[in-house]
């Protein structure tokens, strides 16, 4: 990137980080962002790091939040005899938007994936197995992805459950295997979570 200013060459370098954006795109939005207010350019550096610095994991679920537990955990209108486990914390909006489901979510940070090194101990089974020692636990939704991985994670966290007496489902499968749970459309999960079925 020799024909770029050093400080413009740095700022697409970084934008080209980010996940869905290749070179092209990071150059647009570098000119756009050289091109813009400064006050509006210090404003989305500020939010950036605001984001980086406040967001955390709740103590209870791992859904991102900015406070200890998050507003899911903090609703005491929330069925908590149900937790729905799932991958990532956008995976949580995607099942909110179907608003169907009533109970709480458990955020898992990821799947079992031994291809890329990563085991049981990896994500935060063991947090969500100290939650189902809860009595007041009587159903646990496996709301992941349908991968192979995310299948091998299910099947894992059944079984694991399976001598607490816990019922364990798995929402329907209707939604395509190697899809994510963030892009299908209200009424696809709301069919999905409606045809769970134990595993």
């Amino acid at each position: 990137m020799d024909y770029y200013a050093l400080p413009i060459a740095d700022l697409i370098e970084q934008l080209s980080k980010l996940p869905g954006i290749g070179k092209k795109t990071a150059q647009r939005l570098a000119f756009y962002v050289l091109e813009m207010d400064p006050l509006e350019v210090e404003k989305l550096a500020t939010s950036i790091i605001n984001a980086k610095e406040k967001i955390r994991y709740c103590k209870q679920c791992f859904n991102l939040t900015d406070d200890e537990l998050c507003s899911i955990c903090k609703d005491r209108g929330r069925d908590e005899s149900l937790i729905c486990v799932v991958e990532g914390a956008r995976d949580i909006v995607a099942m909110e938007k179907t608003r169907e489901f009533k109970g709480l979510y458990h955020v898992l940070h990821g799947v079992i994936s031994p291809m890329k090194n990563i085991g049981p101990d990896d994500i935060r089974i063991k947090e969500l197995l100290n939650r189902a020692y809860d009595s007041q636990v009587k159903e646990i939704i496996l709301a992941l992805n349908p991968t192979v991985e995310g299948e091998a994670t299910s099947l894992y966290i059944a079984k694991i459950l399976k001598p607490l007496g816990i019922k364990t489902t798995r929402i329907a499968h209707g939604i395509p295997v190697g899809g994510d749970l963030e892009y299908f459309d209200e009424v696809t999960l709301s069919k999905a979570m409606e045809n769970r079925r134990e595993l």
